[in-house]
């Protein structure tokens, strides 16, 4: 007789919207509303919130739906609530659906439709572009980065109704962030991605030596552009000069991950470094925008 598996309790439903993971896309989001510096509208700014908090739910939910298959294969995702049998797929699915659809509804109702229109795209792009990619594409994290750098410009479009220079600059130091961030992630788990298949090239490049160099190239991009703001007279020369110093401090832990010797130790310094990178970078940028504009 087989036993009835368990309901699933309220906490499964919440891990299955990754909520550590989706803060990182409503933050991105509320940095670039806050950066255009527009006048204070609460209602605006709550359901913007509200609206990419339920988008990054809805999103997470919906990868993991398509995701089931592989996620139950590999040690670090086979806990997540689908593969661990805490959640049926289908149910997943509906809230992943309900979520994107009430996040789209709230920010066209209440903020704007270009917002909307990128919240929209923020969607597609990760769910029909990004995960299908993970097993067709070697370009898959590029792929990914551009995705996942749609966030600030839902948040200055909501401002604008529009996106202007700085906005795209959001855009792109998140597109050059999120490439040594994940391929110092793709590395240290390069033996999961392998064992479902997903050509990405951490799996194609057994040496390390491209992972390394591609992930040097991108924070390299990253400094140019994140200095651009200051070079461009849109923020002052104290974020110029913080910028300039993160940016050096994140592209010497990609310089020591081109070392060959111990480089799964380097990896994880990277990863660390990108973590601690971004919020300092980002935070600065609008504290400056806020205090000297």
């Amino acid at each position: 007789m087989s036993e009835t598996p368990a309901k699933a309790a309220f906490g499964d439903y919440l891990e299955l919207t990754k909520p550590r993971l989706s803060l990182l896309s409503v933050l991105t989001t509320m940095i670039g509303y806050v950066a255009a510096l527009p006048p204070w509208v609460p209602r605006e700014f709550l359901s913007l919130l509200i609206g990419t908090c339920l988008a990054a739910g809805g999103v997470a939910a919906l990868n993991q739906w398509l995701e089931a298959d592989t996620d139950a294969q590999m040690k670090r995702t086979a806990t997540r609530p689908i593969p661990a049998g805490k959640i049926p797929p289908g149910s997943a699915f509906v809230l992943g659906g309900l979520l994107c659809s009430a996040a789209l509804g709230v920010i066209f109702v209440n903020v704007n439709g270009m917002a909307a229109i990128f919240t929209l795209l923020t969607i597609f792009s990760y769910l029909a572009w990004y995960t299908p990619a993970k097993r067709k594409s070697r370009w898959s994290t590029e792929i990914g980065a551009l995705a996942g750098a749609f966030p600030p410009l839902i948040g200055w479009s909501a401002a604008e109704a529009g996106v202007s220079p700085l906005g795209w600059i959001l855009f792109g130091i998140l597109v050059f962030w999120q490439i040594p961030h994940f391929m110092a992630i793709a590395w240290t788990y390069r033996n999961d991605y392998a064992a479902v298949d997903f050509p990405m090239l951490s799996v194609r490049d057994e040496t390390g030596n491209w992972v390394a160099g591609w992930s040097l190239v991108n924070t390299t991009l990253l400094l140019i552009v994140s200095v651009l703001p200051w070079l461009l007279g849109l923020a002052s020369m104290v974020y110029g000069v913080i910028a300039a110093l993160t940016g050096l401090w994140f592209l010497w832990c990609a310089v020591v991950f081109l070392k060959p010797t111990d480089r799964d130790k380097s990896a994880r310094k990277l990863f660390f470094a990108s973590i601690i990178y971004l919020p300092i970078t980002l935070v600065a940028l609008v504290a400056d925008r806020v205090l000297f504009s």
